[in-house]
C-alpha cells in the first residue's frame, strides 16, 4: 500500500508547542463534530412536523447519520494509512460538504429519503475524521491523563452541541410558528402541503453555508501545522506481548469495549435527541423545548471540567467511569419511576425530565474512560483498533430507533427503560470487561 508523502513523526518527540498547537487544532475539529452531530436532536422534531413522520420515522434522522460509521470505520482506516492523517481529514470535510448540500434539493421537494441520504454522506465523513481524531488525540501526550484530554475534546464537542440547536432554530424557526404548528391540522392537504414546503425550505441556506464552510475547512487543515504522528508505535514490552497475535479479535478488552462504546453513545444520543420530544409530551412548545438538548449538554461539560480538574489528581481515569456508569442507572430509574411538576429555569415540567437532563452528567466521562482502556496494549493494531471502536458509534444509529419504537408502542416515558440495560454492561465493562485479555476456551 503506497505510504503518505508527509513524514511520520514519532509522538514522543513533539515539542510543547507543537504539542499545544495539535491539540488546538484536533479541538476544532471536536467542535465541527459536535456542531454537526448534535443539530439533530432539533432535526428530529422539525422533520417529524415537516415531512409528516411518526417517532420511528424520524430517529431514521440518527439511523441514516450514524450507521455509516458502521460501514465506514474501517474503510476510514485503510484510507488514513493511505494518504496519511491530514489528507483523509480533508477528504472527510469535502465528504461532509457534499453532504450538506444535498439538502437544497432534499428541501426543495420536501422529500425525506433524500435527507436523509445527504445525512448518511455528513456521517461519512465525520467517520473518516472520527477515526483519524479520537487516537491522535488519546496518544498525544502521557496515557495516564488521556481522559483529561479526551475531556478536553468533549467540551469543545459538547460546547458546539449547546450552540447548534440555538443556532439552528434561530434560523429556521420564527416566533409564530407555535401557532403554525397548531393550524397544521386544521388545513386542507393543498394548505397543508404548500405551508410545509415553506417551513422545509428554510433549511437551504444554513445547509448550503455549511457546505462552503467545510469545503474551506479541508483545504485548512490540509494544509495546518498539524504533524503526521505515528499511532502504531509500540514499546518493546508491547511489541512482544503482541508477537504472537495475528487478529485484531484477540484482543478482547478491545472488542469488549467497541460494544460499550456501542451502548453509551447510544445511551447519550437518546438522552440528548429524544429530549424535545419529551418536552412535547408535556406540552411545551417547540420553540421552548429547543433549549432542553442544550441543558443535557451543559451537564456534560460540567462532567468534563471535573475530569478534567480531578483525573488523575484525586480520582483515576477508570474510577471516574465506574462512578459514571453507576450513576447513569441511578438516573434512568429515576427518570422511570419519580413524577411530579415543579417549575425551574422557567419551565414547569415534570421533574423526571431533569433525570434526562442529568444523563449529561452521567454520560460525561464514559467515552473517555472506555478509549483509553480499549487501545491499551494495542501497539501496531492501534489504528485498526480504533477504527473498530468508532464502528461502535453506530449505536447512535439503532438505539434511538429502539427507544422510538417502545415510544411508539408504549410512550415516550416508559420508552427510556431500554437505557437501563445499557447502563448495566458499561457498569461490567467498567469494573471487570476491560481486564478481560484472553477469550475463555
Amino acid at each position: 500500500m503506497k505510504k503518505s508523502a508527509a513524514a511520520v513523526i514519532d509522538v514522543s518527540l513533539l515539542t510543547k508547542r507543537d504539542t499545544f498547537i495539535s491539540i488546538l487544532i484536533i479541538g476544532l475539529l471536536f467542535f465541527i463534530f459536535g456542531f454537526v452531530s448534535w443539530v439533530n436532536a432539533i432535526l428530529i422534531p422539525y422533520f417529524k412536523i415537516a415531512c409528516e413522520l411518526t417517532n420511528f420515522q424520524s430517529y431514521l434522522v440518527t439511523f441514516a447519520f450514524y450507521i455509516s460509521y458502521f460501514i465506514m470505520s474501517v474503510p476510514s482506516s485503510y484510507l488514513l494509512k493511505a494518504i496519511g492523517f491530514k489528507r483523509g481529514m480533508m477528504t472527510g470535510f469535502w465528504v461532509m460538504a457534499i453532504g450538506a448540500f444535498i439538502f437544497v434539493p432534499a428541501a426543495l421537494t420536501r422529500t425525506y429519503e433524500i435527507f436523509l441520504i445527504g445525512l448518511f454522506l455528513l456521517g461519512v465523513g465525520l467517520a473518516i475524521l472520527q477515526t483519524a481524531a479520537n487516537p491522535y488525540i488519546t496518544i498525544l501526550g502521557p496515557k495516564e491523563r488521556a481522559a483529561q484530554r479526551i475531556s478536553i475534546m468533549g467540551i469543545c464537542n459538547k460546547a458546539a452541541g449547546i450552540l447548534a440547536p440555538i443556532i439552528f432554530a434561530a434560523v429556521v424557526l420564527k416566533a409564530t410558528d407555535n401557532e403554525l404548528f397548531k393550524q397544521l391540522p386544521l388545513m386542507s392537504d393543498l394548505e397543508r402541503s404548500e405551508a410545509l414546503d415553506q417551513l422545509i425550505r428554510r433549511v437551504i441556506l444554513p445547509y448550503a453555508t455549511m457546505a462552503v464552510v467545510l469545503f474551506g475547512l479541508g483545504l485548512v487543515v490540509r494544509f495546518s501545522p498539524l504533524p503526521e504522528i505515528d499511532t502504531e508505535q509500540e514499546s518493546p514490552e508491547t511489541a512482544t506481548a503482541n508477537s504472537t497475535k495475528t487478529s485484531i479479535f484477540q484482543f478482547p478488552h478491545l472488542i469488549l469495549g467497541a460494544l460499550a462504546i456501542f451502548l453509551h453513545v447510544g445511551t447519550q444520543v437518546i438522552a440528548i435527541d429524544t429530549i424535545i420530544g419529551y418536552a412535547g409530551s408535556m406540552n411545551i412548545q417547540l420553540l421552548e423545548a429547543k433549549v432542553f438538548p442544550s441543558y443535557t449538554l451543559t451537564a456534560t461539560i460540567c462532567g468534563y471540567v471535573l475530569g478534567i480538574i480531578c483525573i488523575p489528581k484525586y480520582i483515576s481515569q477508570v474510577n471516574a467511569l465506574r462512578l459514571c456508569t453507576i450513576l447513569g442507572g441511578i438516573f434512568t430509574l429515576l427518570i422511570v419511576f419519580t413524577e411530579g411538576q415543579i417549575n425551574f429555569l422557567g419551565h414547569t415540567t415534570d421533574i423526571s425530565i431533569w433525570f434526562v437532563v442529568l444523563l449529561g452528567l452521567a454520560n460525561s466521562l464514559v467515552w473517555a474512560g472506555i478509549w483509553p482502556l480499549a487501545l491499551d496494549g494495542l501497539g501496531k493494531f492501534t489504528k485498526l483498533g480504533a477504527s473498530i471502536l468508532i464502528m461502535g458509534l453506530c449505536g447512535n444509529a439503532l438505539l434511538p430507533l429502539v427507544y422510538g419504537y417502545f415510544a411508539d408502542l408504549y410512550d415516550v416515558r416508559a420508552a427510556y427503560w431500554v437505557l437501563f440495560p445499557c447502563y448495566l454492561y458499561l457498569i461490567y465493562y467498567a469494573f471487570i470487561g476491560h481486564r478481560v485479555k484472553r477469550w475463555i476456551k
